[in-house]
């Protein structure tokens, strides 16, 4: 039976997902996140999209993309498929890396596209690894809050939604009870005993 293809057209904004397989760590180290992100980089110059937000955790990673002409399933493929070769090959093991096809669910307005942020930023903190998000430095919170430079990521999208100044806006956003729309996103908050 072939698979379901998946939606996407250009200018859609898409929050993406993965993680490892049987649920363990996809990055041990500082080199495997810098390895992903510059993977990550390659993918974007073949099949041009607009990053708006991520975050990788130990054992998953969530993107919050945007396309332009090219389908996100391109770069998606070039991604996963690089990145498990090089874990496999550095940590010398075969088999799959990733738990199956990627979570993708596009964003049909511009309030999923706020709470999906929000819910990326704050994986770290519902995980318990830190308490502020814009601290966590395997994601793009810090490029919201702090105006840290990330070449990875466009903030301008999410910011135009917040009164000036916006960054101040956006993170008492993050620290509000604003109820989430993912309630039955496939990666539960689980709580992690090794520490990034």
């Amino acid at each position: 039976m072939p698979r379901k293809q998946r939606v996407w057209y250009p200018g859609a904004v898409l929050h993406i997902a993965n993680r490892g397989n049987r649920k363990l760590p996809i990055f041990h180290d500082e080199k495997d996140y810098m390895q992903f992100l510059q993977l990550m980089e390659t993918a974007r110059r073949r099949h041009p999209f607009y990053l708006h937000a991520y975050c990788l955790m130990s054992n998953h990673y969530h993107l919050l993309l945007e396309a332009i002409d090219d389908s996100p399933a391109h770069a998606m493929h070039f991604l996963n498929v690089s990145y498990a070769k090089y874990y496999n090959d550095r940590y010398m093991q075969s088999g799959h890396v990733f738990q199956g096809r990627y979570y993708s669910k596009v964003a049909p307005a511009i309030d999923y596209i706020l709470d999906a942020s929000k819910y990326i930023h704050l994986n770290p903190v519902e995980a318990g690894i830190i308490g502020n998000p814009a601290d966590y430095q395997w994601s793009s919170c810090a490029a919201y809050i702090y105006h840290t430079e990330n070449p990875h990521i466009t903030t301008s999208t999410v910011l135009s939604y917040f009164p000036k100044p916006p960054s101040y806006h956006y993170q008492k956003f993050l620290h509000s009870d604003r109820p989430s729309k993912f309630q039955d996103l496939v990666f539960p908050v689980v709580q992690y005993n090794n520490k990034i």
